[in-house]
């Protein structure tokens, strides 16, 4: 069964919670614990929810008031999505380097563009020198033109 099939009633998630549904309902408006809604807008709790409701009652009984449990909650979401787009780019970078093996994901050009490069090359650099003098106002005579062709 996937944790995020919303298979429960009220009723249901709040004897899985160990909690009254009146509370469910209340951390749904405060944006606690929002499940999600059916066509005629009854509340439909997942497994996640009711995880995320047993940890609303841990942390309730060590003290902490409603707004910080909400405030943690909506960081460890934010903590799973990203965890789940880090999969995929670590699955999209290995089909990467399987379909283009011996090739160079990327590298940074001149301008900060990103390029491809072939195996064994490497992007090309600027690396000239430039010396700067300035003039003094003490040269005998010499001009700005006469000075920068030396």
């Amino acid at each position: 069964m996937d944790v995020n099939f919303p298979a429960f009633a009220i009723a249901v998630a709040a004897e899985l919670a160990g909690m009254h549904p009146q509370t469910l309902r209340q951390y749904d408006r405060l944006g606690i614990v929002s499940p999600t809604r059916t066509a005629g807008k009854s509340r439909r709790y997942s497994m996640r929810n009711v995880m995320q409701l047993r940890e609303v009652a841990r942390l309730s009984a060590e003290g902490l008031n409603l707004e910080g449990i909400r405030r943690i909650l909506e960081l460890e979401n934010q903590v799973a999505n990203l965890s789940t787009r880090v999969r995929e780019l670590e699955s999209a970078l290995a089909d990467e380097l399987l379909t283009r093996p011996g090739r160079r994901v990327f590298a940074a050009g001149t301008e900060g563009d990103v390029i491809s490069l072939r195996a064994g090359t490497r992007a090309q650099r600027n690396t000239a020198v430039v010396v700067w003098r300035p003039l003094s106002r003490v040269q005998s005579g010499a001009t700005a033109r006469e000075i920068t062709r030396d």
